[in-house]
């Protein structure tokens, strides 16, 4: 590897194309309209991650930059995503209390903790460990984060003090000019979204929500608002190290954090290179998200994540390199001494209104429906899994824990249990399950099977039981005849199995067919000792080979 080379590898960024005129402006314009999202979902993010507005700002800066600069995927929007603030959230729920200074500082703990395994994930090429994660557990999972973000903004979108106001005092506990701003909101935010996505509706209706707050004194009238921001950029330090029992308690939302983050970045890098038609490096996206989980803990911030909305309004908007982000980030740098001032007057209604509208499209219940057709399992467990993540609320970790745990269980099972069949020739010249299309044998006297999976430690049993129980239903079997084409690996226990059962089948003077062994199968076995020449058992390369030797034995 040249030393050129080399370099691209570890600064991604060296590979980005050489920047033109004309590059730098369509640039310019698609990171003009992703900034100017991000900057009122940031601040909107960081109250529902009960962190101080500010700070998800900050979290769209130095994080979005280093993010882009070392992944693989250079057009994804890394920043505040709805789903990792809510983690954040029900990872800290009881350790703090929401906005405290201990708040913050556990908060900058679990960004530089999950940016440190991701980071330590990429180096290690373990990516392949986040596909534990299958896509109904994900699915299920976040559509039930998705009812209790927005349950948790229902009281600031609808004026309601809180729950417990309503049932005393149904008539009073309404404040009526907060519910205008947050439906007015909503409903303009998702009128917005049809009309023009790429247009900056967001900044501009919360700018006039601003403008119409402080013009009708909507604060001094009990309405809640952002209030004071600090402005300029946040100084880079590293908050004190928590009580090691703390720690330990930052682990498994560490875990989870990391893992639905991810999961995040993945639904959008996936898009992003296929629409590319290159092979998603899944390594080096988990080494870039990494560092920019650790630059937003150094910028007093919590974890960030890619925004598959933002992701999808870059693309929409014509990015086609890394430098789109890089505009991104200047235009919220810039906000940060245009916009902070005005901010203070935003209403809190106009906050939820804004997470509201950007997670109801995470709500899809038809995808249960449509899961239930394709398999019935997997529909359970994702319908499992978004019962247990409301039921365990603000503990969400353990509704994504208990999917993973229901998945990995089905899965075994399923390698406990391989399909095994006998097979018989169909009309149509191939080899069919015989009972399911009431086939004859395919020979007299034979057990022809075909095992479809792997001769390993999982199914060996079952491979085994399977020829014992037919030849003792069946004394009169004379010859057995294994299919092997699906076996393409064999282990230590396969093998064992396998020679066991070719001397059992010699003591009952039963002849062994093997029928297109693959080579890696073939390699194993004859290290184990087996010998291909002996009389007890036959070798075939094709099925019909195999098929007229049967019945011509007969």
């Amino acid at each position: 590897m040249t030393t050129a080379t080399r370099l691209r590898k570890l600064f991604p960024f060296l590979n980005w194309p050489r920047p033109t005129a004309e590059l730098l402006r369509s640039e310019a314009l698609a990171g003009l309209a992703v900034g100017l999202m991000v900057i009122p979902q940031g601040v909107a993010y960081a109250v529902l991650a009960g962190m101080p507005p500010v700070t998800g700002i900050y979290a769209s800066i130095l994080p979005a930059l280093l993010a882009v600069l070392f992944s693989a995927s250079t057009r994804l929007s890394v920043g505040p995503t709805a789903l990792t603030c809510l983690l954040v959230s029900a990872g800290l729920t009881g350790l703090a209390q929401p906005g405290s200074a201990q708040w913050v500082q556990l908060a900058i703990w679990l960004a530089l903790l999950t940016g440190l395994l991701q980071l330590v994930l990429g180096f290690m090429r373990f990516g392949w460990l986040l596909n534990l994660v299958n896509a109904p557990v994900l699915m299920a999972f976040t559509q039930a984060a998705s009812v209790l973000i927005i349950a948790s903004q229902l009281p600031d979108l609808l004026g309601l003090r809180n729950w417990h106001s309503l049932a005393s005092d149904p008539l009073h506990a309404w404040h009526l000019p907060s519910l205008a701003f947050g439906l007015g909101t909503l409903a303009l935010l998702l009128v917005a979204r049809r009309w023009r996505p790429a247009f900056p509706s967001v900044l501009l209706i919360v700018l006039a929500a601003a403008g119409l707050s402080h013009g009708l004194d909507f604060e001094a009238a009990g309405g809640q608002v952002v209030g004071s921001l600090p402005a300029g950029l946040p100084a880079l330090s590293l908050p004190a190290l928590p009580e090691l029992s703390v720690l330990g308690q930052l682990l498994l939302p560490t875990l989870v954090i990391t893992l639905v983050s991810f999961l995040e970045t993945a639904s959008s890098a996936k898009v992003d290179n296929e629409r590319r038609g290159t092979r998603w490096n899944q390594d080096q996206d988990l080494i870039g998200q990494g560092l920019g989980k650790l630059a937003a803990g150094l910028s007093g911030a919590f974890p960030t994540s890619s925004s598959f909305s933002r992701s999808a309004l870059n693309l929409y908007a014509g990015a086609r390199t890394g430098w789109a982000t890089v505009f991104s980030a200047a235009v919220v740098l810039l906000a940060l001494w245009l916009f902070i001032p005005v901010l203070r007057h935003v209403p809190q209604a106009v906050l939820a209104a804004i997470v509201v509208a950007a997670v109801l499209g995470l709500l899809k219940p038809r995808e249960f429906t449509r899961l239930w057709r394709i398999a019935r399992v997997e529909a359970v467990i994702a319908g499992t899994t978004f019962l247990i993540t409301l039921l365990v609320s603000p503990q969400l970790y353990w509704g994504v824990l208990a999917g993973v745990l229901m998945s990995l269980s089905h899965f075994l099972y399923q390698r406990l249990h391989p399909r095994i069949i006998e097979v018989g020739l169909h009309p149509d010249g191939s080899l069919r399950d015989r009972h399911l299309w009431r086939l004859p044998p395919l020979a007299p006297d034979t057990y022809a099977l075909r095992m479809d999976a792997a001769l390993d430690f999982a199914a060996a049993a079952e491979f085994e039981r399977a020829i014992v129980e037919h030849l003792a239903a069946h004394p009169q079997t004379r010859h057995v005849c294994l299919f092997a084409q699906p076996i393409n690996r064999i282990d230590a226990t396969g093998v064992d199995a396998l020679l066991k059962l070719s001397e059992q089948l010699r003591q009952q003077d039963v002849l062994l067919h093997i029928s297109g062994m693959k080579l890696p199968v073939e390699r194993t076995l004859l290290q184990a000792g087996w010998k291909p020449a002996d009389p007890a058992h036959r070798l075939y390369r094709t099925e019909t080979e195999t098929v007229a030797a049967l019945r011509a034995l007969a």
